[in-house]
């Protein structure tokens, strides 16, 4: 990861990136303004989906501010308390990226972050790049069934990440992309590489449950049942028993 200053603070970036990078990259406004915003994805914050201009290799980009959840939403929308800048939310989220895709895991490709400071506060951005033809699995499943085997290979490819080390703050169904068969983790935001223990692995895992089944509660079209967690738990005790 290579840092540079700016006149509001910080921009790092991959060495996979090989584009330059500059603040206003991080401002959707920019890319309206060359017609190059090709999507979005709105949850309880708007992420933005861009095309590059780059003739040669053109790629698609998701833009994602950090905005505050919970109670410090009250306070302050997307305003964090500076430790350094390797604890800000967006370089701690890159820098997790970048070891997981030169290592060969299914992460998004990492591109850049970028950090405004302001007194003792941050604001933060991060751009990464757009898995090609991928669904979330709440979308997915809300149309199609996953076999058996995907199921399996969903578990297989959790316990990988575990074994690796990989906490994900946020194991839930739409943070699960499934891809031409392959399946990807997204937003790792708050993650952590950490020692492997089964105490945090199995919250993961629990976690991811109550996500699936309160998407079930929301939608009983999805097709999820117990027998598909089943599936997915053999999968991932072939690869980390626990």
């Amino acid at each position: 990861m290579q840092i540079k200053n700016t006149q509001l603070g910080h921009i790092a970036w991959c060495e996979t990136t090989a584009q330059h990078i500059a603040p206003q990259d991080f401002a959707v406004d920019g890319w309206r303004e060359k017609n190059a915003v090709v999507g979005q994805s709105k949850g309880r914050y708007t992420t933005w989906f861009v095309k590059t201009d780059n003739s040669d290799s053109p790629q698609t980009w998701v833009l994602r501010h950090y905005w505050r959840g919970g109670m410090m939403e009250k306070f302050s929308r997307d305003a964090y308390f500076y430790t350094g800048l390797q604890r800000t939310r967006a370089v701690a989220e890159l820098a997790i990226l970048e070891v997981l895709y030169q290592e060969g895991f299914a992460v998004p490709r990492p591109i850049a972050a970028n950090v405004e400071r302001f007194g003792l506060w941050y604001r933060a951005d991060i751009i990464i790049e757009h898995v090609a033809g991928a669904n979330d699995l709440v979308a997915y499943l809300s149309h199609n069934p996953m076999t058996e085997s995907q199921w399996y290979l969903l578990g297989e490819t959790i316990a990988k990440f575990h074994q690796r080390g990989v906490y994900h703050a946020d194991l839930n169904a739409k943070n699960i992309l499934l891809a031409h068969g392959e399946f990807y983790l997204i937003d790792f935001d708050r993650g952590e590489l950490r020692t492997p223990q089964p105490t945090w692995q199995q919250a993961n895992l629990d976690r991811l449950l109550r996500s699936f089944n309160k998407e079930h509660a929301k939608l009983t079209t999805l097709q999820f049942s117990q027998q598909h967690w089943l599936q997915l738990l053999a999968g991932y005790q072939s690869i980390n028993p626990i």
